[in-house]
């Protein structure tokens, strides 16, 4: 059927859509009348703008009836349940690229400060190493974790944990470029970090105290550079939607994505404020909280999501 027929065929039924309606049935035989029209354009006349007016009526009905569903109880539980860990599980890969480009920042940090000693001031800064020196040989290399009050170092770190999460997601509106610089930043002081105390034989025990509240914090941060990418991407590759409507959808999973980041850096930051600054706590205890950590974080942001997501296909 030649393009000009179709629209003629169809056009007075598109332009009827374009008229909400309150009936929840008819909602739903247009949405599937638009996705089949929809599917027919795009098979044949797929550079031409027939597809875009009907994946638009099709985003707006699709819209409409997320925008208008009304809750059911329950949804905190439904949220953390399966809401999120569905949104998760559909940016799997969006996830394992900011992680693989997260650990290649750290190798970064690390080789560079072994070929060159001032590159750590360059990146921690004159005081904070100047200070580490005097703390290691003190005896007491962690000692900058006791230097505050519990209550005020949890609130300090719980703000700052946070608000590094949404620059991180905010900065995905640059392209995703800026998300990958923010994500550079922290890797790069990570890696450059570490390789300090391993240089002084401290490795092992900087990895048992420091991780203990790391776990999570470095995760989550992770995570949230996810998020930023979702944003990031949904520029750059709109698909068969318009900009707008791909950043406004993508946006959505994304703030869903850093508002179940907040209990973890919470938590992260308590670990830090309370238990971190004990820095001669037994081993076995150590390990345990971190090892709980790291097993919460791939079960949660990684199996799960992909086994409620295969339970919802089948």
């Amino acid at each position: 059927m030649r393009e000009g027929q179709f629209i003629k065929r169809n056009i007075d039924r598109w332009k009827s859509y374009e008229e909400p309606t309150g009936d929840p049935d008819e909602v739903a035989r247009r949405f599937t009348y638009l996705v089949d029209d929809l599917a027919y354009a795009k098979t044949f006349y797929p550079v031409s703008n027939t597809v875009k007016y009907i994946n638009g009526l099709a985003a707006n009905i699709y819209l409409s009836i997320y925008k208008n569903k009304k809750e059911k109880r329950g949804r905190f539980f439904s949220f953390w349940a399966s809401e999120l860990p569905l949104v998760v599980a559909r940016y799997h890969k969006t996830l394992l690229f900011t992680f693989l480009f997260f650990i290649s920042f750290i190798s970064i940090g690390v080789f560079s400060s072994m070929h060159d000693q001032s590159f750590v001031r360059a990146i921690l800064g004159d005081g904070y190493v100047d200070m580490t020196e005097r703390n290691i040989a003190a005896g007491d290399p962690f000692g900058v974790y006791k230097q505050q009050d519990q209550v005020q170092m949890f609130l300090r770190i719980a703000f700052n944990n946070i608000r590094v999460a949404f620059y991180c997601f905010a900065m995905g509106v640059f392209a995703g470029v800026g998300t990958l610089y923010v994500l550079f930043q922290n890797g790069l002081m990570l890696g450059v970090f570490e390789h300090l105390f391993f240089k002084h034989g401290l490795g092992l025990q900087s990895i048992l105290v420091v991780f203990i509240h790391g776990t999570l914090e470095i995760s989550a941060i992770v995570i949230a550079g996810a998020a930023g990418m979702i944003i990031g991407n949904a520029i750059l590759f709109p698909k068969t939607y318009t900009r707008l409507q791909s950043v406004t959808m993508a946006a959505k999973d994304a703030v869903k994505i850093i508002a179940g980041l907040v209990p973890i850096f919470i938590i992260a930051a308590f670990f830090e404020g309370f238990i971190t600054r004990h820095t001669n706590i037994p081993a076995w205890l150590s390990i345990s909280i971190l090892a709980l950590s790291l097993l919460f974080i791939l079960w949660y942001f990684v199996f799960y999501p992909k086994m409620l997501s295969r339970k919802t296909k089948t």
